[in-house]
């Protein structure tokens, strides 16, 4: 009998002891199953951020060559015009969408001051500087290629205006004319920030001869074709 209230007595608080166990397992087991799943998000390597699609800002420096229209017709087949000359200019452009820019234009070109007569051709009588500025917008093709590597053709329509500076021994004469422009063009891209623009303009105007020579000798519009090579430069 004192046997058996000894066992008894040894019993009790081993099943309570046994009890607590199971119970602290329990709490144990609840929170490593709450654990795994942040362990595994801490382990999850991070997105990285997507890059961005088009570069929002180009700079082109370009130079080129200039084919001039006639200022003025004169009697007998004459005319007064501009030599072809060269061309040096920068276009900014900022980027709405990959395909649709806002460009902004400055280019300066010089050429020799000439008067055209019937057989025996071109005359210079001075020089001239023509500068050119223009605002538009630039419409182009989604690029042929990858990596930002390909060639992408455009479209400009524009804006602006040309100062015609024309001088000799005698007339020192300045006017200033509108003028609208359409150009076709492709970029080159050989880098996603680095490429070649090769583009061809019509600028379109009138040459305004009563500003600069105080006589109405009347002018029909011009077309003036500029070809250019530039560095495009994206940021």
């Amino acid at each position: 009998m004192r046997a058996v209230v000894v066992r008894s007595t040894l019993a009790r608080p081993l099943a309570r002891s046994l009890a607590r166990s199971r119970a602290a397992l329990a709490v144990l087991l609840a929170l490593a199953t709450a654990a795994a799943p942040l362990a595994a998000q801490s382990r999850a390597p991070r997105r990285a951020r997507p890059a961005p699609q088009h570069a929002t800002v180009e700079l082109t420096p370009y130079a080129g060559y200039m084919r001039f229209g006639s200022y003025a017709d004169g009697p007998f087949g004459t005319d007064l015009g501009n030599h072809n000359g060269y061309l040096l200019g920068a276009q900014l452009g900022l980027h709405l969408t990959p395909q649709v820019a806002i460009v902004g234009n400055l280019a300066r070109a010089s050429a020799d001051l000439e008067v055209g007569v019937p057989v025996l051709g071109g005359i210079d009588v001075g020089s001239s500087n023509v500068w050119l500025y223009d605002a538009g917008l630039q419409i182009s093709a989604p690029r042929l290629g990858a990596g930002g590597v390909g060639v992408s053709p455009f479209l400009q329509l524009g804006v602006g205006g040309a100062r015609h500076e024309l001088r000799n021994g005698i007339l020192k004469a300045d006017a200033t004319n509108a003028a609208f422009n359409a150009g076709l063009g492709a970029d080159l891209m050989m880098s996603r920030n680095v490429g070649v623009r090769l583009l061809a303009r019509d600028y379109i105007g009138r040459f305004d001869a009563q500003e600069a020579t105080g006589f109405d000798l009347g002018g029909d519009v011009r077309h003036n074709i500029a070809l250019s090579a530039g560095l495009v430069l994206a940021f």
